[in-house]
């Protein structure tokens, strides 16, 4: 574009530079040198640029949408020690898909999760949100570990006094499916 710019330039001016022998003959000097010095250093600064502002965008990003790893788990933990059933519920539902592998399942634990889905659990009044809940601690009761935290936790106690919902199967469904976890790993299910 300058190339252009600097072509047009000269044909409406009609001015011929002017050259100065000395300086040519004991000078290395040209304006080729120069053009590409000067698109050197503009790919430079491009570069120098592009690189400031996707690190300020990666780290804006990061603050704003903390949604990657940990943060997500801690929020949702959070979620469940909210008042509203609403956000108890997300909260579970998120923990839920978290609950993939026993590594997650350790750090939900280690966060408080299990010991608060446990308290959703014993104070939910409607059927949605004890589904969620028991869905959440079926989810978390794949791992041997966090089933003997939930076991010294209480949880049996607190499973058996959920009333059965007359309205949603699965809510029997994942209260079945949790004590016969704990009757596998031979708990004692009197406690």
């Amino acid at each position: 574009m300058r190339a252009v710019a600097a072509r047009f330039s000269n044909y409406l001016c009609k001015r011929r530079p002017v050259i100065s022998v000395q300086s040519r003959n004991f000078s290395s000097y040209s304006g080729k040198d120069e053009l590409s010095i000067e698109q050197e250093a503009e790919r430079k600064v491009g570069w120098l640029l592009k690189t400031i502002f996707f690190a300020t965008a990666a780290a804006a990003g990061y603050q704003f949408f903390p949604y990657m790893g940990e943060n997500l788990m801690q929020q949702s933990v959070s979620l469940l020690r909210v008042r509203d059933p609403l956000y108890k519920r997300m909260g579970a539902s998120r923990l839920t898909r978290f609950a993939i592998d026993d590594e997650r399942r350790m750090k939900i634990l280690e966060m408080g999760g299990a010991k608060e889905l446990l308290n959703m659990l014993s104070t939910a009044k409607d059927d949605r949100t004890r589904k969620a809940a028991l869905e959440a601690l079926a989810a978390l009761s794949q791992s041997d570990k966090v089933l003997a935290s939930l076991h010294n936790a209480g949880a049996i106690s607190i499973i058996r006094s959920v009333p059965n919902s007359l309205e949603d199967a699965e809510v029997e469904k994942f209260k079945l499916s949790l004590m016969k976890r704990f009757q596998d790993l031979r708990y004692d299910l009197s406690s």
